[in-house]
């Protein structure tokens, strides 16, 4: 079974325009650093419906396929916060509030209490209610948060699981990497992905279609692109085609790619490698 990596976006302020989205690239960015590549994104609003279904299909393909799911958004106590009791529905399961959870934002409100040199009064309602945001679907494992201890949580399904973090990127980030490091240290790199291409000019891609198709059957493991552009800042009207998978896959296809290329009357651009 290959691990495939996703993440969800919660939020109405992203659709909205509000704010704009910086998980999608900083995970990318997390991921292609340690040889790992994104499979899927997906984006909801503060929907309780959709939500919950959208984390339906995250849970399910974490069963069937082991995917790893990143959920960023709405774990918080306030009413337009629906990510935690969405996830149990989801899961049909039951929240509570996790010891682990409990303990770790006790010891921030008490941090808090002593940095405004009041005392920490367990029972203040505003207290109470923060204990809130460690009520986590049932059986639910911790993720630390090293910004102010809030954690988050991971919830596992068959091979795979979903990892809810905050929607702030300054506490998301870093459990992102806990996450990656601490639990699947043993996929990094073992799956890098490589891209290698080439900008042609002077060409359709229904033209270039039988050769991408001929390379992907001729080489199983690898994935071909065309990437098209009318109006690139360097290049102009071009097309960039190119294989992308294992290195020692691309080793292979990328040659025949080229001698396919070299059937026509095309002028070529530079040869790219990311």
């Amino acid at each position: 079974m290959t691990t495939t990596f996703g993440i969800v976006i919660i939020g109405d302020e992203i659709l909205s325009g509000k704010r704009a989205d910086k998980h999608l690239p900083k995970i990318i960015e997390l991921l292609g650093a340690r040889g790992l590549q994104l499979a899927f994104a997906d984006y909801v609003g503060d929907d309780p419906d959709r939500i919950t279904a959208t984390l339906a299909r995250a849970f399910a393909g974490a069963r069937e396929w082991g995917d790893v799911v990143f959920s960023c958004g709405g774990i918080g106590a306030t009413p337009d916060d629906h990510t935690r009791q969405c996830a149990a529905k989801a899961l049909g399961v039951e929240l509570a509030l996790h010891p682990e959870a409990k303990a770790l934002i006790t010891e921030r409100m008490k941090d808090t209490a002593k940095e405004q040199g009041v005392p920490f009064d367990a029972d203040r309602h505003d207290n109470i209610h923060r204990l809130n945001m460690g009520v986590f679907p049932v059986g639910a494992q911790i993720i630390p948060n090293p910004y102010n201890k809030i954690p988050g949580f991971s919830c596992t399904a068959g091979e795979g699981a979903v990892h809810f973090l905050p929607g702030f990127p300054v506490m998301a980030w870093p459990m992102m990497e806990w996450v990656l490091d601490h639990q699947y240290a043993h996929l990094h790199q073992k799956s890098a992905y490589i891209e290698k291409s080439i900008i042609i000019f002077g060409s359709m891609e229904a033209t270039l279609t039988p050769l991408m198709l001929d390379i992907e059957a001729s080489h199983p493991g690898v994935k071909v692109f065309s990437l098209p552009s009318v109006d690139h800042p360097v290049y102009g009207r071009h097309i960039e085609l190119g294989v992308k998978g294992v290195p020692d896959a691309v080793a292979v296809a990328y040659p025949a790619l080229l001698a396919g290329i070299k059937q026509f009357d095309f002028k070529l651009g530079p040869e790219l490698v990311r």
